[in-house]
């Protein structure tokens, strides 16, 4: 079945660690096998090769880069134009995979139908191209708002607004306070360029100032449900409804830490903690409880996001493995119409509504 991940740190995995996403995971895991700068060499899940594999033909890939003050702990550049710098480097690589041929960006309704119709399309024979939505994780390093429209002119078209900790326009996971003039004066601006507003990693205060200041399209790209892990990186059920309320698509994530309580970093293994493809069936059912139906949930992977094999369901070898999810939904009492929906239905029902013909105004 065709899949569409909501999720992917691609740039990321090609550039910090200097991953040749064109190669099978296995070389790239082969070439690693010595490293240790990250807990996760030699166990990565996903490339270009696995995507196509596992017929996952259209992801949301991400740009990074968290900006640090000095007194912030967390790993990150140490000014906005450092962190700017990085971004463009990651545009600069998925550019380059557009030109190799491997990628194709989709920024509008047009791009998105050829480019589910070539997928869908069972006689194309040649090597197709991965499909990316560019979203940017954190908004830091847009050295000022005015930024984002330079940005949204080379095709970004999702944004969270905040990743961990405090950050320059609202604070995420883990942090706590509600957004400045400048990160309601982002908000308004990706309303006016019909910029998606990425709710992840929002902090609680920040997540209900957002729904309340933003209105255009909401989505979820990786998230879980704190009523079966407590943490406020996951979504209380108050968040759901109020994100199902907006129409939004919430897509499971595969971080271990998320998915079951009591995980040990660095200690807990996914095979003693039982992490499986069925655990992230568990907060998806749950989304759908509360929500009557199959219409708000996807597949936001996250895999190969910081963390590798250590820290995924221990049944994924790789992201291919996605295609397991069609059984498991199937013998949970899911019909062939609900699979189809958390596959790719959900997303492309989400981006054909969010993306109907819009013009955005000229700056003022």
């Amino acid at each position: 079945m065709f899949i569409i991940d909501a999720h992917l740190d691609l740039s990321m995995n090609a550039l910090e660690w200097n991953r040749d996403l064109t190669k099978p995971v296995a070389e790239i895991n082969a070439r690693e096998a010595t490293l240790t700068d990250k807990p996760d060499r030699a166990k990565a899940t996903v490339s270009l090769v696995e995507l196509r594999k596992g017929n996952i033909g259209l992801v949301v890939a991400t740009q990074i880069a968290r900006y640090v003050a000095p007194e912030n702990a967390l790993p990150g550049w140490h000014s906005p134009e450092q962190a700017w710098a990085q971004t463009q480097g990651q545009v600069a690589w998925y550019k380059a995979m557009e030109e190799a041929g491997e990628m194709v960006p989709i920024k509008d309704l047009a791009s998105l139908e050829d480019h589910v119709a070539l997928w869908k399309d069972e006689l194309t024979q040649d090597k197709k191209p991965i499909g990316y939505i560019l979203s940017l994780e954190g908004a830091d390093s847009l050295i000022t708002v005015k930024h984002l429209e330079r940005a949204w002119e080379y095709g970004l078209r999702a944004v969270g607004p905040a990743h961990y900790g405090p950050g320059r326009y609202a604070n995420g996971t883990d942090a706590t306070g509600k957004m400045g003039p400048e990160g309601i004066a982002l908000l308004k601006e990706m309303e006016r360029l019909n910029i998606i507003l990425d709710a992840t990693h929002l902090c609680d205060d920040a997540f209900w100032q957002a729904l309340d200041h933003f209105n255009g399209p909401v989505w979820a790209s990786h998230n879980l449900t704190r009523a079966l892990v407590h943490h406020n990186r996951q979504f209380s059920d108050e968040q759901l409804k109020a994100l199902i309320e907006r129409g939004a698509v919430i897509g499971g994530a595969l971080d271990a830490w998320m998915m079951v309580p009591n995980w040990g970093r660095g200690k807990s293994t996914p095979r003693e903690m039982n992490v499986t493809l069925n655990t992230l069936i568990d907060h998806l059912d749950h989304i759908c409880q509360i929500a009557g139906n199959t219409f708000h949930i996807g597949i936001g992977s996250d895999l190969d996001g910081a963390f590798g094999r250590e820290q995924c369901p221990h049944d994924v070898e790789t992201i291919a493995d996605l295609q397991k999810l069609n059984d498991l939904l199937s013998k949970r009492g899911y019909t062939e119409n609900d699979i189809e929906n958390i596959m790719h239905g959900n997303w492309l029902r989400f981006l054909r509504n969010a993306w109907q013909p819009h013009h955005p105004s000229p700056s003022s």
